[in-house]
């Protein structure tokens, strides 16, 4: 069997050294291949720390282990929805590529059944490990294990510690101190972890090479569940479903409210049909919506010809028609945005539906179809 070790990574590549060194101190299997999850922004250090230097040769020489393989390719840079690599994982969305990224590395490695991992949290952002952590559980086999490593004080953040030499090494410490590498301790601490692979049904595990984390999250929340609940909150301007949270724009989020108000109706379902563009009957309903949470001149100027303050006087007179494009395009980005977050099997459920007949289209909420409660936040 071969054994790997993965590890992620950030500003201090030393974590992989220490974890070497760990591993070798208590007398663990060594790997024959490390992979590596970083950003862009951090390859540089990990590179120049472990190649340039020359830390992670030091290390194997020093303790005569056996070599170690970790070529280039092994160092997984984050990458985007397109394929590039991102410079860091500070934002929302860098968060979310992040999460994808590590769940489908995971995959990939648990998905061959003679290899076996040992997946290291010791580095990176908090974030980083706790999806590995997390995909581990999801994802890891019987022979996969989960550590993280603990240098003594002294030694800890110090640039230049990458692991306890067998022989003194001085390296400048912290406040302006000195410390002796030999007199480093590294401690490993296996994680115990519970691992769900078993009891996952086996369509989803295949599903999460291509799902997002999230939608692989929805899935499981859902699971079990007979009776799911849709969240609206209009202030927050969020659908919540499965435990996913979904971002819409004022616009957007007043839209969503308007179709469902069309639901409590008697038709259960807005006509959009020959007459629909011959009065403002229906600019008027959404913008009274719109109107509780946003003043967006884009929308109430641009759209619709009024100004804020004038619609909520009353006074209408400018006031522009509702457009059939404006109901096709607004229900394809909410669409398009809860397909993204939810696998196919939840986004039917609460996606704006829609049938086309002779002139006319309906437009529907499906949740109301598929007997979703909806709760609603002003």
């Amino acid at each position: 069997m071969k054994h790997i070790l993965l590890i992620v990574t950030g500003a201090s590549p030393q974590v992989l050294t220490e974890t070497l060194f760990a591993i070798h101190e208590h007398g663990k299997q060594l790997p024959d291949e490390i992979f590596v999850i970083t950003t862009k922004s951090t390859k540089a250090m990990l590179t120049d720390g472990l190649f340039e230097q020359g830390y992670l040769a030091k290390l194997i020489a020093d303790y005569q282990l056996p070599n170690i393989k970790l070529p280039d390719e092994n160092i997984w840079l984050i990458e985007d929805d397109k394929g590039q690599p991102i410079n860091d994982a500070k934002s929302e969305i860098e968060q979310t590529y992040m999460a994808d990224f590590i769940t489908r590395k995971v995959f990939e490695l648990t998905n061959k059944n003679d290899v076996s991992i040992h997946a290291s949290i010791a580095g990176g952002r908090k974030t980083m490990a706790f999806y590995l952590g997390y995909a581990m559980s999801l994802l890891g086999r019987e022979q996969d294990s989960l550590s993280h490593v603990f240098v003594n004080d002294e030694f800890e953040f110090v640039r230049d510690f990458y692991y306890p030499t067998p022989y003194d090494h001085i390296i400048n410490g912290k406040n302006g101190t000195q410390v002796n590498c030999i007199n480093a301790k590294v401690t490993l601490a296996e994680i115990p972890f519970v691992r769900m692979r078993q009891s996952i049904d086996e369509t989803l595990i295949a599903n999460m090479q291509s799902a997002s984390f999230s939608q692989t999250v929805a899935s499981l929340n859902s699971a079990h569940k007979k009776d799911l609940t849709l969240e609206v909150n209009a202030k927050a301007k969020t659908l919540t479903f499965a435990g996913i949270e979904i971002k819409l724009t004022a616009k957007e989020t007043a839209f969503y409210l308007w179709l469902h108000q069309y639901s409590q109706s008697e038709h259960k379902k807005l006509i959009v049909g020959r007459k629909f563009e011959e009065c403002t009957k229906h600019s008027i309903e959404y913008l009274t919506l719109l109107q509780q949470n946003s003043s967006d001149l884009r929308i109430f100027r641009d759209t619709f010809g009024v100004e804020p303050e004038d619609f909520r006087d009353g006074l209408h007179s400018n006031l522009k028609v509702m457009e059939k494009t404006f109901v096709q395009q607004t229900c394809s980005r909410i669409k398009s945005k809860i397909n993204k977050l939810l696998p196919n099997e939840l986004a039917k459920k609460i996606v704006i539906d829609s049938n086309n007949q002779s002139f006319e289209t309906s437009y529907w909420l499906s949740a109301t179809t598929h007997n979703i409660k909806i709760n609603i936040a002003a």
